[in-house]
């Protein structure tokens, strides 16, 4: 055996070899992009979920939240919007029960967190946060000017890709839907 023959060898192998070795790589990071992919809305999730569940166990635990009038009270907060608000019919709605309103939005928070948090029913905790982010929005932060420096847009916007997207990974939802084989689900479940 020559040198030559070994030469003529090893050049065949090595671009097979090569070719192996960037199909793997090229696996990889299509692999690695598909994960990437289903994972990033993990932390607007996680964002969300935390912030919803704060902000409901923040209410419910604050004094004289529930009152129907006084400082920091749910409201006093309903009198000093109402007239700057978008949908006053809706302030008037919560200023005929204030304490009840005040008990839904901070319990509302709360499922929505723990939902979203968790992926349970995501699609439909993410409209929960969606409908409490723009009644808050047309409401408590409608007068902000200019609007993009109210936050409750902000949130309103943050959950319509968990409308529209759900939770598809590390989630209950996922898991459930693994179990039954197939990689979605209805709005509902």
């Amino acid at each position: 055996m020559t040198d030559g023959d070994h030469a003529d060898r090893t050049d065949a192998a090595g671009p097979a070899r090569r070719s192996r070795l960037d199909t793997i790589r090229a696996t990889t990071r299509h692999g690695l992009r598909e994960k990437a992919t289903r994972h990033a809305l993990l932390p607007l999730r996680v964002f969300l979920g935390v912030t919803f569940v704060y902000a409901g166990i923040d209410k419910l635990t604050t004094s004289g939240f529930f009152a129907s009038s006084g400082p920091g009270s749910i409201g006093g907060v309903m009198e000093t919007v109402r007239d700057s608000s978008a949908v006053p019919w809706l302030v008037d709605l919560a200023l005929k029960a204030p304490e009840g309103f005040g008990y839904a939005i901070a319990i509302g928070e709360l499922v929505v967190g723990l939902g979203t948090l968790l992926g349970v029913l995501a699609r439909l905790a993410a409209c929960g946060g969606a409908l409490i982010s723009l009644s808050l929005w047309l409401t408590v932060s409608w007068q902000t000017d200019p609007y993009y420096y109210g936050n409750d847009l902000v949130y309103l916007m943050a959950w319509l890709p968990l409308v529209l997207a759900g939770a598809p990974a590390l989630s209950v939802d996922a898991l459930r839907a693994r179990r039954r084989g197939r990689d979605g689900g209805p709005l509902l479940g």
